[in-house]
């Protein structure tokens, strides 16, 4: 079983969240209250420093708002690209609810307002960290590195009303609380997995995800391209996995595929996120509509049909084959080319068509593939049953109750090198139903409400695993059930920006009961975004 801890916050960031919790008539004491509109009218117009989602390491409160105004300007670095190109971004967050023109400019052409600014010399903030500090006269969001100004807007939004995510024009006032953030995250992979295989989602779906993503600090977008269902990216070299192959999936239906046109697009929008893809090709298992679009795949040389249903494990790739490896890396080589990241997943899972031994003979070939073409491994748990090449990481999805032997395969390997992702199925696969009553989603690993994909430890989840093993968390959302945005939406929201907390936070800002008051702010926020949430009766939301 994982190990929790309660601990206790930082005592400034408790503070703010008392005051926050008032403002939500007092529903962290009482979770089932709910504030009514009146309530929410008469609050103050300034959100308190530090209400937001992940939680910030470090909040000081103090001095006078600073109020966005008609004479605001955005101020860049002079010659920045990276700096003027965040400064591009939160203009376009910004004026269309404010209705504020809001140019961007060099530094040095105004005075006050928002200023973006790098700074060479705080190394101590990191590739992603920031520090934001805000009065009457201006607010200055200072990072080392482009990604950090970029987490650092997002800190910004979420100091204004919800309404500011409007694309229309709202009366405001547009007041940010005096005082200053400075925040770095406690793991440098912060994943979300979007399972395009079983039911396909088009590129401007992906895009709406990656957007939904960067609110919340997540700068990893794991892309699962392939499964038995479908295929879902074009490979010239064998052109038939997209066409046939992608033309399916689950429960039937026209499936679909991405150019690499499409998949150039994918990964360009998340980088102008400051998000890596994380491309995914399932092996040796999960195969079945590469099998079934090239028959030489399969060790008797016959082409299975395509598969719609959601069953799992029962189709291989034939190892023993050299066209098996020819397959592969012709696959690898041509997706690499095309991600600009530095991973590359090889999937490795539930491969139970395969013996042990073509398992691991199969990743010993497999492996140094995607090292010859520039990337590092990344495979699910199970590929510590093979020897995993040096410097992979492990995305462990197994349960509280996996077998002991199992977790021990895993965390021998993380002692001896190999990092970890932690993403166990019964705490943070989002597909999983809430409750029995969930209309979307499977339970296999049982149900997972709020609290439970919240309210553990990363850091001690895996018994035996060294601390210094686990890199980061990543929240898969495998779609057997999930075909639409709504889909997305019900099931994403509102466990996605607890997984993003954990990965984010430093852990002794981990406490459920200040959490679910934080989250709860975010209610009207999902709503100005369009994000239609499943209101879990475990958080106190703003009555609507």
């Amino acid at each position: 079983m994982p190990v929790r801890q309660r601990r206790t916050f930082p005592r400034v960031l408790g503070a703010l969240l008392l005051v926050t919790a008032a403002g939500l008539s007092c529903a962290a004491a009482a979770p089932t209250a709910r504030a009514t509109t009146a309530d929410r009218s008469a609050a103050p117009d300034v959100r308190p420093l530090g209400q937001i989602v992940p939680a910030p390491a470090s909040v000081s409160p103090g001095g006078a708002p600073y109020a966005i105004t008609a004479a605001t300007r955005i101020r860049v670095d002079e010659d920045s690209r990276e700096s003027r190109a965040v400064g591009d971004y939160l203009a376009g967050l910004l004026r269309p609810s404010t209705g504020h023109p809001l140019p961007v400019v060099d530094e040095g052409e105004a005075r006050g307002g928002i200023l973006l600014r790098l700074s060479a010399r705080d190394r101590a903030l990191g590739d992603e960290g920031y520090r934001l500090q805000s009065g009457r006269g201006g607010i200055t969001l200072t990072a080392h590195r482009p990604a950090g100004l970029f987490r650092g807007v997002q800190t910004l939004r979420q100091q204004l009303p919800a309404a500011v995510e409007r694309d229309t024009v709202q009366p405001g006032p547009w007041k940010v609380a005096g005082g200053s953030i400075t925040d770095t995250p406690r793991y440098a992979y912060r994943g979300a997995m979007l399972d395009v295989s079983r039911h396909f989602f088009t590129v401007d779906q992906v895009k709406r995800y990656i957007d939904q993503l960067a609110l919340y600090k997540v700068n990893k977008l794991h892309l699962h391209l392939s499964d038995d269902q479908g295929w879902r990216i074009a490979i010239d070299s064998w052109p038939r996995l997209a066409t046939y192959g992608g033309s399916t999936q689950v429960g039937g239906g026209p499936g679909g595929y991405y150019t690499k046109d499409d998949y150039k697009e994918i990964v360009r929008y998340a980088a102008s996120r400051h998000q890596e893809v994380v491309p995914e090709i399932d092996l040796p298992g999960h195969t079945n509509a590469a099998l079934a679009s090239y028959a030489e795949l399969n060790c008797d040389g016959v082409a299975p049909p395509l598969y719609t249903g959601t069953s799992v494990g029962f189709s291989s790739l034939c190892v023993p084959k050299p066209v098996t490896y020819d397959f592969v890396d012709d696959v690898i080589r041509e997706i690499a080319a095309l991600t600009p990241g530095e991973y590359l997943h090889i999937g490795g899972d539930e491969a139970h068509s395969t013996t042990h031994a073509d398992y691991v003979a199969f990743m010993e070939k497999v492996q140094p593939i995607v090292t010859k073409y520039g990337k590092t491994v990344v495979g699910w748990h199970q590929l510590t049953g093979a020897t995993p090449a040096k410097g992979a990481l492990a995305q462990y999805w197994g349960l509280d109750r996996t077998s002991d032997a199992e977790k021990a395969q895993v965390a021998r390997a993380a002692r001896n090198g190999t990092g970890l992702i932690l993403s166990p199925a019964d705490r943070v696969y989002l597909d999983m139903k809430y409750t029995k009553d969930t209309k979307l989603g499977l339970a296999w690993a049982g149900y997972v409400e709020v609290q439970r994909s919240y309210d553990w430890n990363p850091a001690a989840y895996l018994p035996g695993a060294p601390a210094e093993a686990v890199k980061g968390v990543e929240a898969p959302l495998w779609t057997e059930t999930i075909s639409e945005d709504a889909h997305i939406d019900q099931m994403a929201f509102p466990r996605l920006p607890g997984v993003a907390e954990l990965g984010w936070s430093p852990a002794a800002t981990h406490d459920w009961e200040t959490y679910k008051v934080r989250l709860a702010a975010q209610g009207p926020r999902f709503e100005a975004l369009g994000i239609d949430y499943y209101r879990s009766p475990q958080v106190p939301w703003p009555a609507r």
